[in-house]
């Protein structure tokens, strides 16, 4: 078992036929993703990989093929419509690679999902891996086997990272869901943390933090209080300095809070063993 995605996924690809697009849906096909359509508007009636039908519209595409989650790869001033437009046709898993997008345009798209009970990984992110059933995002396909420890990340490369070096001691991830670092995403920390202390297949827990904002210290509360399972931890940007954006619009120190400092003191007071390096994360958990 694992957590929102698997051999049962029917995706859709929304920007399929532009170059990211294109070069990713190849990359998940033939990890065996099952991609059951794109949407470019515009090029409805061609198809894609000799396979894969293209549709003008999520709704047409959603009516076809019964797709139950759907990835965007479109220019960041185009992605809130395309998140609208899925979660308008009744897509219930929006996974939105794109990087860019504007907060005002992702208050109001997390706003209107809310309300519509829509699931969204990201924006800004690598997007999701089951290792052996569904890759769906850009995660490298090779960099995991199958195994028993859940992972969420705010850190794309860092994931990748630590997945690498889990694989080169044996051990395997039931899911990996990178969340994205922007400021305003769909899905943060506590929400996956539920999920993975809800899934009977996942036993252990990493959780890949980074500085700014306080969704890390929201979550070792969580931890604290609601999880039975162990979880380690590491947080990016130890010695970045105050006032110093790192890589995510989300990862700024602002007025002394969101310090890898404060982070790191309060997933250790909830029982979290946090590493120094990513790759020491695996050890703490044999």
């Amino acid at each position: 078992m694992s957590i929102l995605v698997d051999k049962n996924t029917r995706l859709l690809v929304q920007g399929i036929t532009g170059n990211e697009g294109l070069f990713h849906t190849t990359q998940m096909v033939a990890y065996g993703t099952n991609v059951v359509g794109g949407i470019t508007p515009g090029k409805g009636g061609e198809w894609v990989l000799e396979k894969i039908p293209v549709f003008d519209s999520v709704k047409a595409a959603k009516e076809n093929t019964d797709a139950n989650a759907t990835i965007i790869f479109v220019p960041a001033r185009f992605a809130p419509d395309a998140m609208f437009e899925a979660a308008d046709a009744g897509i219930p898993l929006i996974i939105c690679i794109t990087e860019g997008v504007a907060i005002p345009d992702m208050m109001r798209v997390r706003n209107y999902l809310d309300q519509k009970n829509v699931r969204l990984i990201g924006p800004n992110c690598p997007g999701l891996l089951t290792p052996g059933e569904a890759k769906v995002g850009i995660i490298p396909g090779n960099i995991a086997i199958a195994g028993n420890v859940g992972v969420v990340s705010r850190s794309g490369t860092l994931t990748y990272e630590v997945l690498y070096a889990m694989k080169n001691l044996g051990m395997g991830a039931s899911t990996c869901v990178g969340i994205g670092g922007d400021p305003v995403n769909g899905t943060n920390f506590v929400d996956v943390l539920q999920m993975f202390e809800d899934d009977p297949n996942t036993e252990k827990v990493i959780m890949i933090g980074e500085i700014g904002g306080n969704e890390e210290e929201k979550a070792a509360e969580f931890i604290r209080t609601k999880m039975t399972k162990p979880v380690a931890s590491f947080i990016a940007g130890q010695t970045a300095p105050p006032g110093k954006r790192m890589g995510h619009a989300g990862a700024i120190i602002e007025g002394g809070s969101g310090t890898a400092a404060d982070k790191i003191k309060a997933l250790e007071a909830a029982g979290v063993k946090v590493a120094k390096h990513p790759e020491e994360i695996p050890t703490l958990l044999k």
